[in-house]
């Protein structure tokens, strides 16, 4: 398992107040990396120090095995891009004109590929439209084009589809998931609409008070979140006898709790069960969303 991106410890203080606290994360090449906190959790002070726009108080991270402190990070990091906040967009110009600048502020001087670029976000029909009369999904998609300048390999985006309407957050998830199959990008997303994250991250981190207290791979959590019945009982034994010979997937969770896993209709369910005289002292239903999950992990209220 290769890790583009790995924090040991990371911590970042502001004053007597701490951002980051001794944040571990690990995010695989490849994944799509779901970063997911309330607002003030961490996950704005986390990309910038990644992007080396603020330095750690403690701790250090690695991308692509190489150290924040060592003297090759800045070689390292031309293989990242990156929207923090809001895309570095030149209203006034153009889509073309400003990938342009994007090319001479990195010091690319070939613009042989911009008409390329342009098509691969969707703007390739945008002429001499300039970017203050795009929509605000335009401007994203722009957004994401500027920080592909370069051709990185890893690509942060902090909120992409923040105040987009349902044609632009499906244009971005596209875009997203063409950009990680299809040019084997590795992303990290920070999102709220958690939703939309779960339709597209193969790996999740949940971060609460700046520190990252489960990492999850979509498997994983699907498994935690699936459809299931949750029975309680006094006879444990009998009940597992009766699903293994039924084949029904089961999970023994203490000597009175099993969850049965699948599309069962629970009305039929407790029918078969009583067939065969196995009554259950309390049974119920679940089919838990990502931010219930999420919520049920921090012990809060929803925070947005």
């Amino acid at each position: 398992m290769e890790l583009v991106l790995e924090t040991n410890n990371l911590e970042k203080k502001y004053k007597d107040f701490k951002a980051l606290s001794n944040l571990n994360i690990n995010i695989e090449k490849g994944s799509i990396y779901g970063l997911i906190g309330k607002n003030g959790a961490g996950k704005t002070t986390l990309i910038r120090v990644i992007c080396g726009l603020q330095e750690p108080t403690s701790g250090t991270y690695s991308i692509y095995g190489v150290e924040n402190k060592s003297k090759s990070i800045s070689n390292v990091r031309s293989r990242m891009g990156a929207i923090i906040e809001t895309p570095s967009i030149i209203v006034e110009m153009t889509a073309k004109d400003n990938l342009i600048e994007q090319y001479k502020l990195v010091g690319m001087t070939d613009y042989d590929n911009i008409d390329e670029l342009l098509k691969l976000v969707g703007l390739e029909n945008t002429g001499k439209k300039k970017a203050k009369n795009f929509s605000l999904g335009m401007k994203q998609r722009l957004g994401i084009a500027i920080s592909l300048v370069g051709n990185p390999d890893f690509l942060i985006l902090d909120e992409p589809i923040n105040g987009l309407d349902p044609q632009g957050i499906i244009e971005i998830r596209e875009l997203i998931l063409k950009l990680n199959k299809e040019s084997r990008i590795t992303i990290l997303i920070s999102s709220h609409y958690l939703d939309e994250l779960s339709k597209i991250a193969t790996h999740y981190g949940f971060l609460d008070n700046g520190t990252i207290i489960e990492e999850i791979t979509s498997e994983e959590l699907m498994k935690k979140m699936e459809h299931k019945i949750i029975l309680k009982v006094s006879n444990v034994k009998e009940f597992v006898k009766y699903f293994e010979e039924n084949k029904i997937t089961y999970e023994v969770i203490d000597n009175n709790t099993i969850n049965v896993y699948g599309k069962n209709n629970l009305s039929k369910f407790i029918n078969d069960l009583s067939k065969v005289n196995l009554i259950a002292d309390d049974i119920h239903i679940t089919d838990e969303s990502l931010e219930c999950y999420y919520m049920n992990l921090i012990g809060g209220t929803k925070n947005d």
